[in-house]
Formats: C-alpha cells, sequence, structure tokens
C-alpha cells in the first residue's frame, strides 16, 4: 500500500458509551475457570527467535513448568515458504527489518478456556495455530490475510481470538476451539494491539503503520501510514467509531509527536485509556467520553540511549505498558532506555528505576500483585512489585521473550508428551 496514503479523518459525532460492570483487571480474559480444580493459572512467555513458549507459575517465585515447542511444522511451513516467491520475499523481510535479523515465530498466545490448548500468532508463518499441550501437536492452522501476523486480543469468556494480519490492514476474529474465522474489520495502515472492553462488547484495534523505514524525523512522519484507532462492534464487526490521535496530539500541543499508538491498557472502568507512542519515552492519559488526551507523562531518558529516531528498534523507544487491577498503579517498559518502572497513577509519579534489558513487554501476576515484564536482550521475565516499585525476581526463558500472557494449563500438565 503507499506509504503516503491520504490519513483517514472519520469520526463519528458522539462519544462512544462503554456498558461497564465492575472493576476489570489484566488478568481477568484469561481465567475465567480458575477455580476449577482441574486447571492450573499459569503464565506462558512467547520466546520470539526460539520459536518456543516457557510455561512458569503465574505467582510466586514464577518458576518455569515446562517449555512448548510452537513451530513443530517448521519444515512444512519452510517447504512451503520456499517454493512461492512472494512469500519468501516476505519471509526474509520479516527477518531482516522487525526481526532484527531472526525469524519470529512466536508473537502472541492465549490458552483454551479448559486449559488443554494453546493458540499462537506465528509472524514469520503468517498465521494462527493451536497446539495441543498433552501432544506438542497442531489441532488447527489459520493462515492470516496477507504474510505477517501480530499482536492478538482474547474475548473476556475465552472463547474468541483476534489477530492483526499487519501486512493487510485486517483484523480477524476466530473461534479458539475451531480456527473458523468468524469475522473480519479494515484498520489503519499496520494493525498491531487489540483489547476486547471487559463486558466483550467491543473491539479497540490500535495502528502503528511503517516502521521499518529511516523516515523517523517529524518532518517525515506522513510517510508512515494511517494510524488511528479503529473500535468495531465484537458482534458484528461492523465499525463503531475511528479515533485519530493526530488530531489530539495536536490540540495537546504535541504536533512534533507520533500517533502511532503502541501497547495500550484502560483503567478499571474503562473511562481513561493509557497509551504509549513510538519515539516516545513516556505515555498519554485519553479520556473516553471527552475524547480528549488529559495527561502526559515523560519518563526519564537513559544517558546512554540515543536520541537518534533511526536507532530505535521497530521506532518503539518503550514498548510495554500495563495496570494493577485497582487502577492506582501503571507499569511501563522502558524498551530502549533499559528500565522498567511503577508509576502512580493519580501523581503520575515514577518510582525506582529497575534496570532491565530491553524490556518488551508489561503484564500483572495472577494475584495482582507483580507487573512481569520481559527482558528480550537478557532472555529472561522479570517481576516488579506494584506497592514497592522493587524487582522481586527473575527467571530465565527463551530466546528474545516478547508477550508474556496469563492463561491455564490441565492440574497435572509439566510439558506436552515426549518433551
Amino acid at each position: 500500500m503507499p506509504a503516503s496514503r491520504t490519513r483517514h479523518l472519520c469520526s463519528v459525532a458522539a462519544a462512544l458509551v462503554l456498558t461497564v460492570t465492575g472493576p476489570a483487571t489484566a488478568a481477568s480474559a484469561a481465567t475465567s475457570g480458575s477455580a476449577d480444580p482441574a486447571l492450573r493459572e499459569v503464565m506462558f512467555v512467547g520466546n520470539n527467535w526460539d520459536g518456543t513458549a516457557d510455561v512458569i507459575k503465574s505467582t510466586g517465585d514464577f518458576a518455569k513448568i515446562g517449555r512448548i515447542d510452537v513451530i513443530p511444522d517448521k519444515d512444512q511451513r519452510m517447504a512451503e515458504i520456499n517454493a512461492d516467491p512472494i512469500k519468501w520475499i516476505y519471509f526474509q523481510a520479516i527477518r531482516n527489518s522487525v526481526g532484527e535479523g531472526h525469524d519470529q515465530f512466536a508473537d502472541d498466545m492465549y490458552s483454551t478456556p479448559d486449559g488443554r490448548s494453546v493458540v499462537v500468532s506465528r509472524p514469520s508463518f503468517a498465521d494462527v495455530v493451536s497446539i495441543d499441550l498433552a501432544t506438542g501437536r497442531i489441532n488447527w492452522r489459520f493462515p492470516v490475510a496477507g504474510y505477517r501476523a501480530d499482536h492478538m486480543a482474547v474475548s473476556p469468556d475465552g472463547r474468541r481470538v483476534a489477530v492483526s494480519a499487519s501486512t493487510a490492514d485486517v483484523v480477524q476474529v476466530l473461534d479458539i476451539d475451531t480456527g473458523k474465522e468468524l469475522g473480519r474489520f479494515a484498520t489503519g495502515d499496520k494493525p498491531h494491539e487489540n483489547i476486547f472492553t471487559k463486558d466483550g462488547k467491543y473491539i479497540w484495534d490500535m495502528s502503528i503503520g511503517e516502521v521499518n523505514t529511516s523516515l523517523d524525523s517529524p518532518g517525515w512522519d506522513w510517510t508512515k501510514g494511517d494510524r488511528h484507532i479503529t473500535v468495531v462492534d465484537a458482534t458484528t464487526y461492523k465499525q463503531v467509531k475511528v479515533i485519530d490521535m493526530r488530531q489530539r496530539l495536536d490540540a495537546f500541543g504535541l504536533k512534533d509527536f507520533s500517533d502511532a499508538l503502541r501497547p495500550a491498557v484502560f483503567s478499571p472502568d474503562e473511562s481513561k485509556f493509557y497509551f504509549q507512542v513510538s519515539f516516545f519515552n513516556g505515555f498519554f492519559e485519553y479520556d473516553v467520553a471527552t475524547d480528549k488526551i488529559t495527561r502526559m507523562k515523560t519518563l526519564p531518558k537513559n544517558p546512554a540511549t540515543s536520541d537518534d529516531r533511526t536507532t530505535m528498534v521497530n521506532d518503539s523507544r518503550h514498548h510495554g505498558l500495563s495496570m494493577n487491577p485497582s487502577g492506582t498503579k501503571l507499569c511501563v517498559a522502558g524498551t530502549m532506555d533499559d528500565y522498567a518502572t511503577v508509576v502512580d497513577r493519580a501523581t503520575l509519579q515514577e518510582g525506582p528505576l529497575v534496570a532491565a534489558s530491553k524490556p518488551y513487554w508489561a503484564t500483572v501476576s495472577g494475584d495482582g500483585k507483580d507487573c512481569i515484564i520481559s527482558e528480550s536482550g537478557a532472555d529472561q521475565v522479570t517481576a516488579i512489585d506494584f506497592a514497592t516499585g522493587e524487582k522481586v525476581t527473575s527467571v530465565a526463558v527463551g530466546d528474545h521473550p516478547q508477550r508474556v500472557r496469563l492463561g491455564h494449563v490441565q492440574a497435572d500438565w509439566h510439558g506436552p508428551s515426549g518433551s
């Protein structure tokens, strides 16, 4: 698609009204059925360059329980890619751009409600697969539109996953048990993060545009493509609203800031939306009802980090944002600045800067007490206490961990048979 495509300025005059039914937690979508004695709550850590997923405890010492091979069909997939010149070109492009010289085999993942399978998006193979946790075999495979699969989201009932087909500019929604496509919707350029609202009525998709060019200066920002939030009805997949943060950032006096939204998180009542943007060491607060950016938090720069935008991996200076269940603390992964920190939501005062090697994601432990970050540069995940802002522990995982998601396995599971 042309990089200079005209920016989409469509908006709906009436503000989107979200049904709010009570406090939500970062874990709520993945932990339905957690009282079932046959299930054990865990965390899945996607080791993107390895093609594996480590399964660790969701609380306490976060010890490793088992490991899953998420590319058991690698030989078959590679044969298909090598036989198709277009697929081969895209495979190489992923390796040499967003993959930083590596293949991307494990981006995002969620377990099925019965804890018997895990569903994984695989960027380099442009697909989503369901893997049986007992046998390690593939239950189903869904090739996404275009040539790359990216971030996913799971519905609050755990029955559907929404996956960004980043080169096709669409999000596809799949039945988590069968892999059947239930619907799809168009987005801005390069859909990235997806979020279901806690009542399951809406999906918010954030498009990030082109992140692999050297045209990173504010004067060339227009070449990055059409970037906006697309809000759709999660039943019909029809567009409800488009939010163009370019207009909101301009109104806030930040015309030189990128409007490419990275990780984002709602407050428990979904009245506030917090998000990161490309190249920025910090985050913003957006008021859903008034449709305005209300606050901005700039976090410290690491003196060792260059301000040259072309040196920032995939344009993301900070990439990772989560909130504790009570909504009082935010946890920020300062990717290029090599730290993570807990921020008081009321005052926006940050806590200690916890040293971390290229932290790429932030989520919440099963008990809500800790922020969990993936240190992609050190091949480990690290827990940080929300209350004190101090590091709790680190656990070694596979090569280049990125997404970390809460989920479930069968209570007696310790890895696929034969692993």
